[in-house]
């Protein structure tokens, strides 16, 4: 019996520890913010900038030419994380010839932001999205009220053209959702980013 019980505790003994190297690979495998190659040390500021970016919601969609997010990183526990900053609108209107866009605001920053990885992918994760919109137009369904967005995003990471990219798919693989009410909407957009402090012209990379 006295060896049988200490072949039972060994076996225990190597699952904690086969479970154990399980969570280390786990978290070896956090994906970190890098320049050139090299894990960041401290913080960094990077600003992404999208040609143009578009919320849809069922039946409108929002587009502004002007669509920035400024963003503070570090690396905390080897893995990736951050807040939104600052997230500037400009030039916004709508896919409706009776709606305009008399106000757009990003509200109760900063916003928390990790990295991630999904079927060995990496990505952006933003979490407490606020975003109040004032639409105007005579004839337009929402004009004169404030919709407000609200939820999470997800952004496949590229680190070839160093920018993020916000769509539906992306979406579905992170498990964000915005809405507006009980409706979700789309959010679709690339914003090559880059650094505006330390490590100005150096690739930013996640890995």
């Amino acid at each position: 019996m006295r060896i049988k019980s200490m072949r039972v505790i060994l076996a225990g003994v190597l699952a904690t520890l086969a479970l154990g190297s399980v969570f280390s690979a786990s978290a070896s495998a956090a994906p970190a913010w890098k320049f050139d190659g090299t894990t960041l040390s401290g913080e960094e500021n990077i600003v992404g900038a999208a040609v143009s970016s578009g919320l849809t919601i069922p039946g409108l969609t929002t587009t502004c030419e002007h669509f920035l997010y400024n963003m503070e990183i570090e690396n905390s526990g080897g893995t990736g994380e951050g807040e939104i900053v600052e997230l500037p609108l400009f030039d916004c209107g709508t896919s409706s010839p009776y709606c305009t866009v008399e106000a757009i605001e990003a509200e109760n920053l900063p916003w928390p932001t990790k990295l991630m990885t999904v079927s060995s992918k990496p990505y952006l994760f933003i979490e407490g999205i606020e975003v109040a919109i004032l639409y105007g137009g005579e004839f337009c369904a929402l004009g004169e009220t404030w919709v407000p967005v609200r939820g999470t995003a997800g952004g496949s990471i590229d680190n070839t053209t160093e920018s993020a990219t916000f769509n539906s798919s992306t979406f579905a693989a992170t498990g964000a959702d915005l809405t507006v009410g009980a409706a979700s909407i789309e959010w679709n957009g690339v914003f090559p980013t880059e650094a505006f402090e330390w490590h100005r012209e150096d690739a930013l990379s996640v890995g």
